[in-house]
């Protein structure tokens, strides 16, 4: 039986990935509180403003971990533009391919329903998806990238992974991503010149 204790992680965890997998509408309170275990009590303790305040914490936890994980990839390719493109690309793959191809990205479903549902929901996501553009950025302008161009193919780079996602989903292969990763390498990542 599962600790009392971690039942708030349990439901942030678990309206994760739900949310990933549905999207935000598609999943209920209900599913949310059954699927992690949760007392309802308990749910209501630690959430008292419901669904939009746990989508608030999911959102935050999803934006942490992917900022750690471009970090990461940062710190392993640091002044390497070429390299830190494919691991970005094939971070992702590997990710849809775990998840056999269920999870979307948290921040590209909610932002998808959330525009006419909720607005600080949607600014949250909006924040999310600065905040790791901004980190693929400070990465290019340590390769010597332009400030402009930096940020232009950080942009990029960040849109393209995400419809890579929508794509593999779909096809339920991870093709996609090694086919961005040669044209990125090829043309984002290149030098100047």
């Amino acid at each position: 039986m599962p600790r009392k204790t971690d039942a708030r992680a349990r439901a942030i965890a678990t309206a994760e990935r739900l949310f990933r997998i549905q999207g935000y509408t598609a999943t209920g309170l209900t599913q949310i509180i059954e699927e992690s275990g949760a007392p309802k009590g308990s749910f209501y303790f630690h959430f008292p403003r419901g669904k939009a305040q746990l989508a608030e914490e999911a959102i935050d936890h999803y934006v942490a971990t992917r900022i750690a994980v471009l970090r990461t990839i940062s710190a392993n390719t640091t002044g390497d533009a070429l390299n830190f493109v494919r691991q970005i690309f094939g971070t992702f793959a590997a990710e849809m391919v775990a998840s056999d191809f269920q999870y979307g990205c948290l921040m590209q479903n909610l932002a998808n329903e959330l525009p006419a549902l909720d607005a600080e929901l949607t600014k949250r996501v909006a924040r999310g998806f600065a905040d790791s553009t901004e980190i693929v950025a400070e990465h290019f302008r340590g390769c010597g990238f332009a400030p402009a161009r930096a940020s232009s193919t950080a942009a990029a780079l960040v849109a393209a992974v995400e419809g890579a996602r929508t794509i593999a989903r779909l096809e339920r292969t991870p093709a996609v991503f090694k086919a961005l990763a040669d044209v990125s390498v090829q043309r984002w990542a290149a030098p100047e010149g």
